[in-house]
């Protein structure tokens, strides 16, 4: 007949000797938390772009040569987009552009014309109105056209009153109507409105904008086949390795996002160097620009890159490194199968 146990003596060995007893955790039933598989993915990620950045790092020169093209490509549609914005600048203001010019009659005095200048700026559809008296336009007559000897020897001034109107908006149609409204005006002898140039140079920059939207497309199309042919070599480089990943059961994001990374790395460079690219050659441009608008007596100067328009340049670099990456790998996944 056994022994009765007493039930103050310890059940186990680990228990006679003062280890802790065992708990009964069934928490852990349910798989790794929410933080361990956070950790663990990060852990990937950091993984994956160091290790591209290494693979990069190996080859230098033909990482730098890929960025290069890349960045040329990325710097000829922003490049062209800057002068035409350089060249909307040039021609000024589009409301200044269009102003209306009144002519007023020969007996209209100064204190009417100036009255008749500010009864105009009140009016909604004006942003401001300027008086020119007869003397003031004889004076810049005499001074731009060269005839002051001439001019002298006239009995009277034949030069009218005038008075600038700066429209608040750009319209056709409104500018007509509002040329036809301030011609109907006391005083005024003649109401001219000439949008003619200001046409020609509106479709001009619409043909440029056409064009650049149409150039930016094809060299879209010319970076996705780069980027892409460049991450399918770095894939067949890579194919045995590959394939023994897959092999003992890698998944397919794991095995992309390496050359997601080494994508967007690349667009990233890409982005880079053409930002410098442009800054360099906008102010190698420059100089020549500022000689030739001082002969002109004109201080016009290109502007450089815009930090925004830069910021954008470099988004959408990396993000067309990305999307060409992720292509390529998309093309070749199915054929990375072990056999």
């Amino acid at each position: 007949m056994s022994a009765t146990r007493n039930p103050q003596e310890p059940s186990s060995a680990a228990e006679r000797v003062g280890a802790a007893p065992k708990k009964n955790d069934k928490k852990d039933d349910g798989g790794p938390d929410f933080r361990t598989l956070l950790h663990a993915w990060l852990e990937s990620h950091r993984y994956s772009l160091v290790d591209s950045l290494r693979r990069l790092g190996k080859q230098p020169i033909g990482s730098f040569f890929t960025c290069l093209v890349m960045a040329i490509a990325l710097s000829l549609p922003m490049g062209l987009s800057l002068l035409l914005n350089n060249v909307e600048r040039l021609g000024g203001s589009w409301q200044r552009a269009a102003q209306i010019s009144l002519f007023m009659q020969l007996d209209a005095s100064d204190a009417e014309g100036e009255q008749l200048r500010a009864q105009i700026a009140e009016m909604a559809d004006v942003a401001e109105s300027e008086w020119i008296s007869r003397e003031q336009a004889l004076a810049e007559f005499q001074q731009q056209s060269g005839l002051g000897e001439a001019l002298k020897e006239l009995p009277q001034n034949p030069l009218p009153g005038v008075i600038l109107v700066t429209p608040k908006e750009v319209d056709k149609a409104g500018l007509e109507a509002l040329r036809l409204r301030l011609a109907e005006l006391p005083k005024v002898q003649q109401a001219q409105l000439d949008l003619l140039w200001v046409e020609r140079l509106s479709a001009i920059l619409k043909l440029g904008e056409r064009f650049v939207f149409g150039l930016t497309l094809l060299l879209v199309m010319a970076l996705l086949l780069v980027i892409g042919n460049t991450i399918r070599l770095h894939i067949e480089n890579r194919r045995t390795e590959i394939e023994v990943i897959k092999l003992v059961g890698g998944t397919d994001s794991y095995v992309r996002r390496p050359f997601l990374y080494m994508g967007a790395l690349y667009g990233l460079g890409a982005g880079l160097l053409a930002w410098a690219v442009l800054a360099f050659g906008l102010d190698w441009l420059n100089g020549a620009v500022v000689r030739l608008a001082g002969l002109y007596g004109s201080d016009f100067a290109l502007g450089g890159v815009p930090l925004a328009d830069g910021l954008s340049l470099l988004l959408g670099a990396l993000l067309l490194g990305y999307i060409g990456a992720w292509l390529a790998v998309a093309r070749h996944l199915n054929e990375l199968a072990p056999k």
